[in-house]
């Protein structure tokens, strides 16, 4: 889409038309107050292209960047490697020219990845069926639980105290102009999950459990029994999945049971991305596909009796009316959807496993090495590619500490919970197949430092 700047004529022929003497006009209604009355301050008007150029560079470098130092930060956004074919493949013209897949004659190269994508989640998840993406994880947590609010006609949510406290955070956001009732609390700093206090708290009026997989302190449950539970009471099983490439190596959420699973896809091809855009990943059992929000693309054959694909759900507001639309929110992240298949297509089965089996390898020999460092103690029993340390001291300025030293240490719990005195010390890290032994050493050598 280019942009194409107006002329003084063509500004004066849109004012006419609407029926407004000049620009101002427009914002009538937006006190004087807050109104700028100038020039943005301490920004030029105008620079040249070079100017520009070479000061967004300046504050490029200010930047630590993710693959130029020990690297072990993690809770929903992971550093793996994307094969420079990822990147190339994306902007072939079969996927650049048909961005919006309404016209399927036109459309066919988007349809068909779309439809190997939801393929290929719904294998991940173990599910019957998957959409064609969403925004991210935290929106596809929030359409999961509106969905149980459709399927079981009730509002209560019980939201498991290891889910990601910005996915609690966007569905409380939502839920106070829904009605939806929710209940969360901040983890403990063990190695027990809270699945045993969430079963006590399933009753008949509980829509539906969420829970994360493995969760916020990389802790890995069986979900199978509170699934068995939920259905008992009429509910319905939400899990959450922020680090896909686990599920090479840990059962699917669907194999358990869960009836709606939904996830972050950023760690199979998309990459960091300075935080976005990412794409999110939905997927259910058959039986509830009609209130699945969001595309739904479908095989079929044409006039010709050739394969072509189309639209075979669409229940949007840009289609039907807006209080029938399952989602008011949601589309497809079409571009990081076709970077996470090109990706996932690249690694199959085979490879899936191998790089999972890989990141739980590192993972597990840098928790060994963590925990002999003075002042440090592993919270977990059980993890994939992520687990939770307690430090003598409150994490937070550690973190910082290290950061001066050029190492970045993972994700302090008071952080993400902050004004919680008893999660002040953990400190979550992730280890990937892009992390070093040097680098598992710099970081234990620089805890040994800054605890000391």
């Amino acid at each position: 889409m280019r942009y194409l700047p107006l002329t003084d004529a063509d500004r004066r022929a849109m004012l006419h038309s609407i029926g407004v003497d000049s620009i101002d006009a427009l914002f009538a209604d937006v006190p004087e107050a807050v109104r700028l009355d100038g020039p943005l301050p301490d920004l030029p008007l105008h620079a040249s292209e070079l100017a520009v150029e070479r000061h967004m560079t300046a504050l490029a470098r200010r930047n630590m960047v993710a693959g130029d130092v020990p690297f072990f930060l993690g809770c929903g956004a992971y550093r793996h490697h994307v094969p420079a074919s990822v990147d190339h493949l994306i902007q072939r013209g079969e996927f650049l020219t048909a961005y919006t897949p309404y016209q399927p004659e036109i459309a066919q190269g988007t349809l068909q990845m779309l439809f190997e994508f939801q393929s290929q989640v719904a294998r991940l998840f173990g599910c019957d069926v998957a959409n064609a993406s969403m925004y991210d994880g935290s929106s596809a947590c929030w359409e999961a639980i509106v969905m149980a609010r459709r399927v079981t006609r009730r509002n209560k949510a019980l939201l498991s105290a290891g889910l990601h406290p910005h996915y609690v955070s966007v569905a409380q956001t939502m839920a106070r102009f829904t009605g939806d009732d929710l209940h969360s609390a901040p983890p403990t700093l063990s190695a027990e999950t809270d699945l045993p206090a969430l079963l006590a708290a399933i009753d008949d009026a509980t829509s539906c459990v969420v829970v994360q997989y493995p969760d916020i302190l990389g802790r890995i449950g069986d979900l199978s029994e509170i699934a068995a539970r939920a259905h008992e009471k009429g509910a319905l099983l939400v899990a959450v999945v922020t680090e896909p490439v686990a599920l090479g190596a840990i059962r699917a959420p669907g194999e358990m049971g869960a009836d709606i699973v939904v996830g972050e896809g950023q760690a199979i091809g998309v990459g960091l991305q300075f935080g976005g855009p990412y794409v999110g990943l939905f997927a259910c059992k058959e039986k509830f596909v009609r209130q699945m929000p969001g595309r739904l693309c479908g095989e079929t054959v044409d006039a010709e009796g050739k394969r072509g694909f189309v639209l075979t759900l669409s229940t949007r507001e840009q289609h039907i009316r807006r209080e029938k639309a399952t989602s008011n929110i949601c589309t497809n992240s079409g571009l990081c959807a076709l970077a996470f298949s090109i990706h996932m297509t690249l690694l199959g089965e085979k490879g899936l496993r191998a790089l999972a089996a890989a990141n739980h390898a590192a993972a597990s020999a840098a928790a060994d090495r963590l925990a002999r460092v003075p002042g440090v103690a592993l919270v977990n029993t059980s993890f994939f590619n992520e687990f939770t340390l307690r430090l003598s001291k409150e994490a937070r300025p550690v973190v910082r500490s290290l950061a001066d030293r050029g190492i970045l240490a993972g994700v302090s719990l008071g952080r993400l919970y902050p004004g919680v005195d008893a999660l002040a010390g953990g400190l979550v890290v992730a280890v990937t197949e892009t992390t070093t032994a040097e680098d598992v050493e710099a970081l234990a050598q620089g805890l040994q430092e800054v605890l000391a």
